[in-house]
């Protein structure tokens, strides 16, 4: 009609992701927003795209050291799931500095890496992206189910001890690896005899949220690489249309969030960089865990930014945190339980 007018941008990360009016979504080239240094190789691991979800042709990217032998000396190596970051709008499994990470740790750790493409807001808003994170692991149950037989994907068959699994994200893949964590939890009472288990979770920089501000939000950090501007914008962009910052999949211990009290949760890994906008909501997580009973380790990174592990893949924070990881996982390991 004559008198409508065109639809305007409602919320806009430059260059990259724009949200009309209408509700139609523009995205751009999110290269913009990386280093544009180039990445060193990693030699010595193979990987390959496999599809998990065909409804949602969603994919997981498989990992595997050319050297199966893991450092306990076993010939199959343990499992950890990686979710990528960007908010729940930004980010892909494929993108070069996740892609890097994830063959670091595969080589380093070693371990079978599995990093997981799952769907991104606001085209699907949450909790797209949570079911997606269980749609992955009832697939990852699936093929610790044929590995048993030895019919799973040939790479996992060979190489992964699905008793040995790691849940772990950065930034947004945090959050979303907390949820799938307590998912896991919540229902692996009916299937204590399965073949994969949940030895522990690994949450780099989570991007939690909250109604309330914290004082890193209300004094935050000289050059942050996350504003709370920009915080507050991507949680628009993903929750539900109209829902709080105190949300369940935002806020672990929000008003309507489910208890974890009574969860069975396996040790968690929480990766706490200082100069993060979202410091106090990680140490606060941390801290709450701890007054459950929970088993948590906290690694703070002075002077390091949100998202620092996929920033500077090879910076020597990044190779403490590979240290640290190793240590985690292979003590893990050795724990004779899990969820």
């Amino acid at each position: 009609m004559a008198g409508d007018t065109p639809p305007h941008v409602v919320e806009d990360v430059p260059g990259v992701l724009q949200l009309l009016s209408d509700g139609s979504v523009v995205r751009g080239d999110e290269s913009v927003l990386w280093p544009k240094d180039p990445l060193p190789d990693v030699p010595g691991v193979k990987w390959k795209d496999v599809l998990y979800h065909a409804a949602h042709a969603l994919s997981v990217r498989v990992y595997r050291p050319e050297s199966s032998s893991s450092v306990t000396g076993s010939s199959k190596l343990p499992v950890l799931v990686f979710f990528h970051g960007g908010g729940y709008c930004i980010g892909s499994y494929t993108q070069p500095h996740s892609h890097t990470y994830c063959l670091r740790v595969a080589a380093e750790l070693p371990a079978v890496v599995l990093s997981v493409q799952y769907r991104l807001a606001p085209e699907h808003r949450l909790p797209a992206a949570i079911e997606d994170g269980k749609a992955f692991l009832l697939w990852l149950r699936g093929q610790a189910e044929l590995g048993a037989g030895g019919t799973a994907d040939r790479w996992l068959a060979e190489s992964a001890d699905f008793a040995r699994t790691f849940m772990s994200g950065s930034s947004a893949g945090a959050n979303l690896a907390h949820h799938v964590t307590v998912h896991a939890a919540s229902t692996q009472t009916q299937l204590a005899a399965h073949p994969l288990r949940v030895a522990g979770y690994v949450l780099i920089s989570a991007f939690f949220g909250g109604a309330d501000r914290t004082a890193a939000e209300v004094n935050p950090p000289l050059d942050v690489t996350l504003t709370v501007d920009g915080s507050d914008m991507l949680w628009r962009l993903s929750l539900p249309v109209g829902a709080s910052r105190d949300h369940p999949v935002a806020n672990p211990f929000g008003p309507e969030s489910p208890s974890l009290t009574p969860m069975d949760l396996p040790p968690v890994l929480v990766v706490a960089p200082e100069s993060d906008v979202l410091l106090d909501h990680v140490l606060g997580y941390a801290a709450r865990l701890r007054e459950m009973g929970k088993a948590v380790e906290v690694a703070e990174f002075p002077g390091e930014r949100h998202g620092f592990s996929g920033l500077q893949p090879f910076g020597e924070a990044a190779n403490k945190l590979m240290r640290i990881l190793r240590r985690f996982v292979y003590a893990g390991s050795a724990r004779p339980t899990g969820l």
